[in-house]
This record gives structure tokens, sequence and C-alpha cells, in this order.
């Protein structure tokens, strides 16, 4: 098992996804940081077959300094916590995974995303080639 850093994700999507490094780099630490910020607001984030990503209130309670063995109380606070999806679970046992579910529809496509208008049956009027004039200096 090794480790597998950014750098090297990053390398690999922008491989699959033909796009440069840097472009590649961008995104994911957009998406990293959007999900630091969703979590610090206490949202929860649901990826179908991969996992979801909640914060939990993590009770006070005491605990022992191993060095010193003396008693401390620890506060509350909160915690995150990862539940893995289906898929990921799946795969990570090495199971048969079948094909995956489709995704809900929840959200409203972006602008670029909204399908292109149907071409009207009227045909084209050829434009004018319309030179601007220059505007009259006076003394000419």
């Amino acid at each position: 098992m090794k480790t597998v850093t950014k750098k090297e994700l990053v390398n690999r999507i922008a491989e699959v996804a033909n796009v440069t490094k840097v472009v590649s780099k961008n995104v994911i630490q957009s998406f990293l940081d959007a999900i630091i910020r969703e979590l610090a607001e206490g949202n929860r984030l649901e990826f179908r077959e991969f996992g979801v990503f909640e914060t939990r209130e993590r009770a006070p309670r005491r605990a022992q300094n191993p060095r010193t063995l003396q008693r401390v109380d620890v506060p509350a606070k909160r915690i995150v916590k990862f539940k893995v999806g289906r898929m990921m679970r799946a795969l990570v046992s090495g199971e048969d995974v079948g094909p995956p579910e489709p995704e809900e529809e929840d959200e409203k496509p972006l602008p670029s995303e909204k399908p292109a208008k149907p071409a009207k049956d009227k045909p084209e009027k050829p434009k004018a080639n319309r030179r601007r004039r220059k505007p009259n200096s006076g003394g000419n």
C-alpha cells in the first residue's frame, strides 16, 4: 500500500480529463475548499456511491495523559464523520459491483448546461455589407 499525494492525483486527473495540471490542481483545491466550508457551516455532504461527510458533536469527557497519568477534562467539540458509500465499500473489499444507481436530478442545471434553442425554420437573410462612415471633420 502506498500514499497517494494531491500532486499525484492532480497529474492523473489532468491526464484523464485532458486538461492542464494547473486547471486540474485548481479544480481539486476548489473542491476541497468547498467541502471544508460546507462542513464548517454544519452542512452534510452526500456523494452517491462514495460516501457522506457530516459533523457530529462530541460530548465532554475525562481522559488520562499517558505520560503523566494525570486526569484531564476534554471539552465538547465538533468532529467530522465520514460514512463510506456502497460502491466504495464494495470496491475496497474486492466485491463485484453492479452498475451504479442513477443520480437524482435535484439541482437546476448550470447556465452552460441548458439545452440549445431549436433552430428556426425561416431561412436567414444575408446581412448587408455596410461600412461605417467616418464623421465629417468639416474641413474636407
